[in-house]
């Protein structure tokens, strides 16, 4: 029997907000701790011992570290061998990352040195009002974050009339040399001149950073958009739409007040679109090392993490790709995605997705106790899709893991898009899936 929908449009109004709020990785994993924080979580720290109060009662928890964030809640009667039911997703997108040595420029033109993070549409990335976002550290090891949001840089394409064959021989970008943005004039390329800025800006003293984490975003927010609003355009919804979601249906579930036969867990990883292989990222120990100090912390055995891994389930959820209007050729002939369409059931027997059968059977459940239809997606014979965090979690930690998303156009785009309640009927499903 399906319940009520619990979350509706005004999840995707908020959804707005929080892409918006959430330029770069830190800032996300921020707002989601601050979320959490508002419904009760306590943040703990790794370098803590965990066999105190702090760590052995009940209720939500969360650990942020750099650009990632677990967090999960134990619920009364919770015994050590208590399995997980984990919303996996990642916090970074495809950008331009600013250098080690940012001035640059030539030609009366001040420029700011970057570096392509990722895999992104460059051409999205051209004569687009950029921010610049990210993590300061400063001299003392501590950090902060600064958020320079308006527009500042900008990547300006050739004109037409000095590339006449743009047209029919199709855009050819180099990333080294037509990709740097301007962010000024003057003749003297100071080195310095941009850390300085952003001292400023963050209300810093002069000279106090010592390192950075920077990165440039489009400062154009998120939109509605179609005859009736039945659209969604926004940055960084691969994979932030996830996040959003996650933390979403983690709340719900540790407020719900029912009984929770698992113990719900959010787990948002940054560096997936280079592999993951980071001491924040998916295929790093992070998760792991948070779940047995969770049943340890609560006096079980090894044998007890044994069991709760052996329970556990892990949705991972990332976005995937609806069929495009203009290029259904590309997309599977029997398998075609459509944006409002409920979420994605990704599969892929290469294993780039880690779904299975018995993975199916727990997400089939779950979208039907939620009431949210579903749809699935699998990749042209002839053109091979990516992967996620899914595969790397399974194989990681021997856990049950199923690949899961939205539909969207215009992956790794500036601006990508999607259908405006594709967002709510998937925090529906994991809300769902979490207290199942």
């Amino acid at each position: 029997m399906s319940a009520p929908s619990r979350f509706d449009r005004g999840h995707t109004d908020d959804l707005m907000t929080f892409l918006a709020a959430s330029p770069t990785p830190y800032h996300a994993v921020a707002n989601a701790a601050a979320r959490l924080e508002k419904a009760g979580f306590r943040q703990v720290a790794e370098t803590d011992a965990w066999d105190t109060p702090a760590g052995t009662g009940t209720g939500g928890r969360y650990v942020l570290r750099g650009g990632a964030i677990i967090a999960w809640y134990v619920p009364e009667g919770a015994e050590p061998h208590t399995p997980f039911r984990i919303i996996g997703a990642h916090t970074d997108s495809p950008n331009l990352r600013i250098k080690p040595r940012p001035d640059s420029g030539a030609h009366g033109w001040r420029q700011a040195a970057v570096e392509v993070y990722g895999g992104p549409l460059m051409n999205s990335w051209l004569d687009r009002d950029l921010g610049i976002a990210g993590r300061l550290t400063l001299r003392d090891g501590s950090t902060v974050l600064v958020d320079v949001d308006r527009p500042l840089l900008r990547v300006p394409q050739l004109a037409i009339h000095l590339d006449r064959t743009v047209s029919t021989d199709g855009l050819k970008l180099d990333k080294q040399r037509h990709l740097q943005p301007v962010w000024g004039l003057g003749e003297d390329v100071r080195e310095g001149d941009l850390i300085a800025f952003l001292e400023e800006e963050a209300g810093l003293d002069a000279g106090s950073v010592a390192g950075w984490d920077l990165m440039t975003y489009p400062v154009e927010p998120p939109a509605y958009l179609g005859r009736d609003r039945e659209l969604l355009a926004g940055p960084r919804m691969d994979n932030l739409l996830s996040v959003h979601a996650g933390t979403a249906a983690l709340i719900a579930a540790a407020t719900s007040g029912a009984p929770l036969p698992h113990i719900p867990v959010l787990a948002a990883f940054d560096h997936e679109e280079t592999g993951s292989q980071s001491d924040t990222g998916a295929d790093g120990p992070l998760l792991g090392t948070v779940l047995e100090r969770s049943v340890f912390a609560r006096g079980g055995t090894f044998e007890d993490r044994a069991r709760a891994f052996a329970g556990t389930v892990c949705l991972s959820s990332d976005t995937g790709h609806a069929v495009h209007p203009n290029y259904a050729e590309r997309h599977d002939p029997t398998h075609h995605p459509r944006v409002n369409g409920g979420p994605l059931l990704k599969v892929n027997v290469n294993n780039r997705y880690a779904t299975d059968g018995s993975g199916q059977a727990v997400f089939a459940a779950a979208c039907e106790r939620a009431g949210v239809p579903y749809q699935t997606f699998v990749s042209h014979n002839s053109m091979p899709c990516g992967t996620t965090i899914g595969p790397i979690t399974a194989a990681r930690h021997g856990i049950t893991t199923v690949d899961i998303g939205v539909a969207i156009l215009s992956m790794h785009s500036v601006r990508e898009l999607c259908g405006a309640d594709d967002p709510f009927l998937l925090a529906n499903a994991l809300a769902a899936f979490l207290e199942g």
